[in-house]
Parts: C-alpha cells; sequence; structure tokens
C-alpha cells in the first residue's frame, strides 16, 4: 500500500500526544509541527504521482509489492542512484532537508548487521527485522533513526557514565521483550514519525554490553517522551506566502523512561562486538545519502545567488560569475562522488546493496566542509539587505510603500513586487531560522566531521599507495598494480 498524505495525517494525529514543546505538552496537531509535516508530505505525494514511479517508488523484495523507496532496501546500483536522485530531487522541492533519508538509512543498516549478527553468533535477529519490515511495507510507515546519544562525559566510555541514561540502555531482559532507559538527541523529524527506530551510536566493549541494542518502537509508545524544538519561518502561515515558506524542520530529545520493547521488536540485545558496525553501517548509509541532500541545497543557494546577482544586476560581473561556478564545483563534485559510491558498491549477504565508504565519506567531508562558504559566497553577492530589509508590511503601507519600491529596485529589468520577492527569498535561505539550522546540520548532520577522517582512515588503503610509492621511488621493482583492474 502507498499511503497518500491525507492518510499520513489521520494516523499521525491519532497518536498520542507525548511531545513537550516550551514546556506544553502537545499533540502532533500542533502548528508548530506542521511545517515539518508538509515536507513529509510532499514525501507521499511524490509517490503517488505517476511521473515520479521507478524514482520515488520501488518493488519490495520482502512483499513483491509496490512501495515507497524510502523503505526500500537497495537490490543494485541503480537503486542506490534513485536514492540519490530522488533526495537531491525531493530537497529542491521542500526547499532543502527533506528528513526521511535516517529512516531509510537506519532500514538498510539494521537488515546487514542483522543477518551478519545471525551468521556469526547463531541468533534470529534477521527473520525478526523482516516479520517487523514486512508490516513497515503493508502499511507504508516512516520511520526516524534514533541514534544519537546525549553522550554524558566524552571522556567517559558508555559503561563508566555516572548517570547511565546518558546512553539508552538495557534495564531489564525478560523472555517477552527487554526495559530500556535513557536519551536520545537531535533527532529530526521524529515528532512526526510513525516508528522510532534505535540503534547504537559507537563503538562498545564487553563492559558496555547494556549499551548494545536496538529496536523500534512506534512514536507515541508508552514511556516515550518527545521533548521537541520546531524550526520555521515567521511568515508561513501567511495567504500567497512563497513555497519555501511552507517547510520546516523540528529536532527532538528522546526520553525513554522504562520503557518496554517487546521481544518481536528487538534486533540488538548485548551483542556488543557489533556496536561498532551497525553504527558505521547506518552512518556510511547516511553519508551516501548526503551525495543526494547536500548538492540539493547547493542547487538552492546557488539559485539564490544566481537570484540576487541579477536583481543588484551584477550578473554579468566576471567575478560573480566566478563565484556562482563554485556552486556548481561543490555540488556535481558531492553528487558524482555519491554515483561512485552506488556504482563501486557491494552485494552484502543480506541481499542489500551497500554504498561504497571510501565515495559516501569523501562527498560527505567535502560538503560539510563548504557549506559556511557557500553561504558566505551568497552573502558576497547578496549584500547585507537580507538582515536589514524592512518588514514586507512596509512595502505595502500607504506611507513607506512609494520610497521603498525605489529602494528595492536596483535592476531596471525587474519590478518592483519580483524584487521584493527575490530579496525576502534571500532572507529566509541566508538569514532565517533555517538557514542557521542548516549551516549547522551541514557540519554535523550524519556525524561530525571528525567521523568523516576517522572513517577514511579505517577503510582507505593507504599501503597500496606506499606500494607504489616504493615502486617510483626505486625500492620495490616487483610492484604490480594488477589487482586495482577490476576497481577503482
Amino acid at each position: 500500500m502507498l499511503r497518500t498524505s491525507e492518510q499520513y495525517h489521520e494516523d499521525l494525529f491519532a497518536m498520542k500526544p507525548n511531545i513537550y514543546i516550551g514546556g506544553e505538552q502537545v499533540g502532533r496537531d500542533d502548528h508548530r509541527l506542521r511545517p515539518g509535516i508538509n515536507v513529509l508530505d510532499v514525501t507521499f505525494d511524490l509517490a503517488q504521482d505517476p511521473a515520479w514511479k521507478g524514482v520515488a517508488t520501488a518493488t519490495s523484495p520482502v512483499t513483491g509489492g509496490e512501495i515507497n523507496r524510502w523503505a526500500h532496501l537497495p537490490q543494485n546500483q541503480n537503486d542506490l542512484l534513485m536514492k540519490q536522485k530522488l533526495i537531491r530531487l525531493a530537497a529542491r522541492r521542500v526547499g532543502g532537508c527533506i528528513q526521511r533519508c535516517m529512516g531509510h538509512d537506519a532500514v538498510n543498516a539494521l537488515a546487514i548487521y542483522t543477518r551478519e549478527v545471525d551468521e556469526k553468533k547463531g541468533t534470529s535477529y534477521h527473520q525478526r527485522f523482516l516479520d517487523w519490515l514486512r508490516d513497515y511495507h503493508d502499511r507504508d510507515l516512516d520511520g526516524c533513526c534514533a541514534q544519537t546519544d546525549s553522550k554524558g562525559d566524552r571522556l567517559k566510555r558508555p559503561g563508566e557514565q555516572p548517570d547511565p541514561d546518558a546512553y539508552v540502555h538495557i534495564v531489564e531482559e525478560r523472555s517477552d521483550g527487554i526495559v530500556v532507559s535513557g536519551l536520545k538527541m537531535s533527532i529530526t523529524q521524529v515528532a512526526y514519525a510513525d516508528e522510532i527506530i534505535v540503534i547504537p551510536t559507537r563503538a562498545l566493549i564487553e563492559e558496555d554490553r547494556d549499551f548494545a541494542v536496538a529496536f523500534a518502537v512506534p512514536g507515541d509508545w508508552e514511556g516515550v517522551s518527545l521533548i521537541t524544538r520546531p524550526v520555521w519561518l515567521r511568515d508561513k502561515d501567511e495567504p500567497g506566502a512563497a513555497p519555501f515558506c511552507r517547510y520546516g524542520v523540528s529536532d527532538s530529545v528522546v526520553v525513554f523512561d522504562n520503557v518496554f520493547v517487546p521481544k518481536e521488536r528487538v534486533f540488538m540485545c548485548g551483542e556488543w562486538e557489533f556496536g561498532r558496525r551497525l553504527a558505521l553501517l547506518f552512518a556510511d548509509s547516511h553519508r551516501h545519502s548526503y551525495s543526494g541532500c547536500k548538492p540539493g541545497v547547493s542547487d538552492i543557494l546557488c539559485g539564490a545567488s544566481a537570484l540576487a546577482a541579477e536583481a543588484n544586476n551584477i550578473h554579468k560581473v566576471s567575478h560573480v560569475r566566478e563565484k556562482l561556478s563554485e556552486f556548481a564545483g561543490a555540488a556535481e563534485l558531492a553528487y558524482a562522488a555519491g554515483v561512485a559510491a552506488a556504482v563501486f558498491g557491494r552485494k552484502t549477504s543480506s541481499g542489500v546493496f551497500f554504498p561504497d565508504p571510501i565515495y559516501a565519506n569523501v562527498g560527505r567531508r567535502m560538503t560539510g566542509e563548504l557549506i559556511y562558504h557557500e553561504y558566505n559566497l551568497l552573502t558576497e553577492i547578496a549584500g547585507g539587505i537580507a538582515v536589514t530589509l524592512p518588514f514586507e508590511e512596509d512595502f505595502h503601507s500607504d506611507d513607506t510603500r512609494a520610497m521603498l519600491e525605489k529602494l528595492i529596485v536596483r535592476n531596471p529589468r525587474l519590478s518592483p513586487e519580483e524584487s521584493l520577492k527575490i530579496w525576502k527569498f534571500v532572507e529566509n535561505v541566508g538569514a532565517s531560522p533555517m538557514s542557521a539550522w542548516y549551516e549547522i546540520a551541514g557540519v554535523h548532520g550524519g556525524g561530525s566531521p571528525i567521523m568523516e577522517t576517522i572513517a577514511l582512515n579505517a577503510e582507505y588503503d593507504f599501503e597500496s599507495k606506499k606500494d607504489l610509492a616504493r615502486y617510483l621511488a626505486g625500492i620495490n621493482p616487483d610492484y604490480d598494480d594488477s589487482r586495482d583492474l577490476a576497481g577503482a
């Protein structure tokens, strides 16, 4: 079944009100959550659109039916390429983060990990996961990954924390399930997700066994509370507001207060040896998703900068054109890294086709380093008007309209109305709560920059590069690089 956005609303608004915003307990129909829900609506609407079939939809390897691609387990290179394309195009549609890739990446990580842990330890997690996923596909659910723990004292391991709730952990193991407690933080989209998918955030040792836990529960499950921070634009509800103003995002602290998780929803229970593997499977898949998401954000920033240049009547000036070319370089190199990650990916024992971690991390690392530079390019081209522009009401007031129309028109080929819309868009993209969110998320989403460094140092074949250098230096005349003929 493919849900419509209206059916998604029916299910969402029927959930229990376990959300807190500014000290107030609210339901999912709270207006401050609506901009984020509008983003999710687009993901359901695209799957209903015949023009998007095969991009926004896929065939489930579990049920054989048509599903939303956000729930799909990639089976080949094309599935990864379609995921990347969907993320970029959908991100452009909503003016930024499409928010559903986290659930997609968590589902893929669990599919691979559960098969591997069963192979190594004789557990039965994989079938349990597939049974859960069958229902997930049949009902066209939206899942959100809750990976980031609050972590407490960063110099202490999970098992060393004075307060164990710094990491989600197992309090009790029962024959019918487990009881968990702890905090997850900075969890995007969870306030309007059907399911919360919990996985470890780091490598673990045997003393951390209680912190080796993975499971999925509905977003309004008993004992779960969401302390939520919505981000939206002040004019989102104004009649005739620009499309960019309709969309927003919410992040939450997820509180698990002695939550019982039924056995059929538990996918890791003490297998500490696999904490690192599961965490990295999600992270590498999510970094590949960034090779679609971040180019989409670059497209938006590029378009805003190009419009600002035109509104300032400087779009033909050489240094402006040079600045605009930097957007092209950033966006397309990151996208190309994602394409390479898909092309050089591999089939896992679970049947899931997984992106190459080197290219996934390279693309994510580059985009994280460039996000503030791209905002700086927009600022240099647009000037200070993004933070000094009078309020829109002043442009419509009889007392101030005439003078402000003289102010706003800098290119005689543009009308006052069109010029105002351009500069309001520049303000919303470059100097609003949403722009601040995108700047921070651009650096930290998918893991802090140091995590890409760690992943590259762990995965990259530096020894083969040393062998090459030894050959060129005359140290090793028997150098043989035929092993590289099969791939990059």
